[in-house]
């Protein structure tokens, strides 16, 4: 007589295409070590004022298989221009996150080439943050940072270098970022955070699903859904499902992927709460569409070398 055997369901292989490590006895971020705290849109971020490794995230993420992970800029000492991509690279000959990494140049310094080049020079750097200056709400008619023409200048330094360019703005800045990717349609642009749809009112969806359709029309730009966290409201499927939905039907199933942007997220939910979110919200598309914006997208779109 055979006994039946119960067998855990194999774990979803998947790459964190946004993440972040931060060691604060040997490195200074001054939002996470100064007093008083910066205005964040999550509310108070005490919780994540202390390190956070590859140990921790191992933990957070043991419920998935972690064939990769991209690791993104800190805000790291805005005088140490060279120390983070350093501390990145030192990381990466004891273990094997992160695979890729995107790091931050100000591209409106005057130096900004300079500066790109050394980033540049390190292999597994594949992308630049420098979030643009930006209006706090919409409506107001200054421009952001992406109009700057001396940020401009850095920007179109980027194809030189071969460096993608990662962009968080709100939603209301758009419009921007649309006469950007037209501008330069040969630097691939990934929207981080879904564009911030921090708003949940009716009219702040329309407004933001609006915004994205524009900017959606331009090829050389995709997004990362991630960051759809509310202040002080549990993460559900029910309350981000529209959100994850609109940005799949706008840019399409290639050019959207799934983030942790932990340990930041980790004020909203826990790791397996977003991502079995993510995994429900999109149980009705095929097992290979399914991959794609869990792992395929992330590997093709930072040329992470994963098969």
């Amino acid at each position: 007589m055979s006994t039946a055997i119960s067998l855990e369901p194999p774990k979803r292989l998947i790459v964190d295409s946004h993440h972040h490590f931060w060691d604060l006895t040997k490195n200074y971020h001054p939002w996470l070590c100064d007093e008083p705290p910066i205005s964040f849109r999550y509310g108070s971020y005490a919780a994540i004022k202390k390190n956070y490794l590859l140990r921790d995230y191992l933990q957070d993420t043991n419920r998935f298989k972690l064939q990769g992970s991209i690791y993104v800029e800190t805000e790291w000492d805005p005088s140490d221009s060279k120390g983070e991509v350093q501390y990145i690279n030192e990381l990466r000959k004891s273990q094997k996150l992160p695979t890729v990494a995107v790091m931050h140049v100000r591209l409106d310094d005057n130096d900004a080439s300079e500066k790109l080049e050394f980033q540049s020079s390190f292999d597994f750097v594949k992308s630049i943050r420098h979030k643009p200056k930006a209006n706090a709400q919409p409506g107001i008619a200054e421009h952001g940072g992406m109009m700057d023409k001396e940020w401009r200048k850095g920007f179109e330094t980027l194809s030189q270098f071969g460096l993608r360019f990662d962009l968080q703005t709100p939603w209301w800045h758009m419009k921007e970022a649309q006469s950007l990717a037209r501008a330069y349609p040969n630097t691939p642009i990934i929207i981080n955070h879904s564009g911030l749809p921090s708003d949940r009112t009716k009219e702040g969806i329309e407004a933001w699903t609006k915004a994205m359709k524009m900017v959606s029309e331009c090829p050389n730009i995709s997004v990362k859904i991630s960051g759809i966290g509310v202040p002080n409201k549990p993460w559900t499927v029910e309350a981000n499902r529209h959100v994850v939905k609109t940005l799949i039907e706008l840019f399409g199933i290639d050019r959207c992927m799934f983030a942790s942007n932990f340990p930041v997220d980790k004020i909203c939910a826990s790791f397996d709460e977003i991502f079995m979110g993510f995994e429900e919200i999109v149980s009705d598309l095929t097992e290979d569409e399914q991959d794609k914006l869990f792992r395929l997208n992330a590997i093709r779109t930072y040329d992470m070398g994963l098969e």
